[in-house]
């Protein structure tokens, strides 16, 4: 049996999100399995501690799939035939306070519930046929683990493109379930409660904060590292060398078009538009500024520190 953790009728936006850092919810149980495209467990890490403010999307898709979750959720209604409700509560967890659901819709008179979706015209194939998105399952999974054994059943309604409506259902899958926990508690004892950080990834959250953890180096500190980082350096090395030989590739390639575009601003094919496009900006010229005018360039050069990385072999 789920517990009521905050009721939202009366909760302002930023208290919203502000309650979301307290725990665990379904959006953030993809990000805590690694299954998300757009958020990494390290990322969530550093919300969940405090250390960056919760994401508060301001893109036009984040708005409008706000302002029309009411209309799916009535489209659904129109055609299944089934009728929903909202709750303006936000649930936890009965035994684990920090696993937190926020619910779209109830379905009246079943156990089970409703997520409402928008996706873009580009993601259709996510949702053809069977095929439902790995980050949603896991997070109406979690939802149904919330709420206790007793709900059985979630459905999706998702409107595709601003044209396309679609809804399917799915069936509670506890063993699922279990590991969704299973990995959501390991994450917020051995993560946020103890304030470590998980694996590094390579995201600009990521290097923002080793960039500002670690901003200053001791000139001469010299360190023997673990031995596993011989098989990190040596892929690294490689992975170097194969970026430099695709981008070499991909200039190639571009360069051939530029080519048979010669003055041609468009160049069409097969269904693609190639564009070699006439631009023009303003750029300071700091190699005259600082020769012409010594002054004002003492003035507006800003000295930067930061430390470099390289890998070379002894």
């Amino acid at each position: 049996m789920s517990i009521v953790f905050a009721n939202t009728n009366e909760m302002s936006h930023e208290e919203w999100l502000q309650a979301r850092t307290r725990g665990i919810g379904g959006s953030d149980a993809s990000v805590v399995l690694g299954l998300n495209k757009y958020k990494t467990p390290f990322e969530l890490w550093l919300e969940k501690t405090g250390q960056v403010l919760p994401e508060d999307s301001q893109s036009e898709a984040a708005y409008f799939g706000t302002l029309l979750e009411d209309l799916v959720a009535k489209e659904f209604e129109k055609r299944s035939g089934k009728k929903v409700r909202k709750r303006n509560a936000m649930f936890r967890h009965p035994e684990h306070e920090f696993i937190l659901a926020n619910i779209d819709r109830f379905i009246v008179g079943e156990k089970a519930i409703l997520e409402c979706k928008t996706a873009s015209a580009f993601l259709a194939k996510e949702w053809e046929g069977n095929e439902i998105p790995e980050a949603y399952i896991v997070q109406v999974q979690h939802y149904l683990g919330v709420l206790g054994p007793e709900y059985k059943k979630g459905y999706f309604a998702v409107l595709i493109g601003g044209q396309k409506f679609i809804w399917k259902e799915i069936e509670r899958d506890d063993e699922l379930i279990e590991m969704i926990f299973q990995a959501e508690i390991d994450f917020w004892n051995n993560h946020v409660l103890a304030n470590q950080p998980p694996a590094l990834d390579g995201s600009s959250a990521a290097e923002q904060f080793l960039a500002e953890r670690f901003a200053k180096a001791e000139e001469e500190k010299a360190i023997p590292l673990k031995a596993e980082f011989k098989d990190k350096i040596e892929r690294y090395l490689e992975l170097k060398k194969l970026i430099k030989e695709l981008e070499n590739e991909k200039d190639a390639i571009e360069n051939q078009i530029k080519f048979e575009l010669k003055d041609a601003t468009y160049g069409f094919v097969g269904g693609y538009q190639a564009e070699w496009k006439q631009h023009k900006r303003n750029q300071v010229d700091s190699k005259k500024l600082k020769t012409e005018f010594p002054e004002i360039y003492a003035k507006v050069v800003k000295p930067v520190n930061y430390r470099k990385f390289a890998i070379n072999q002894i």
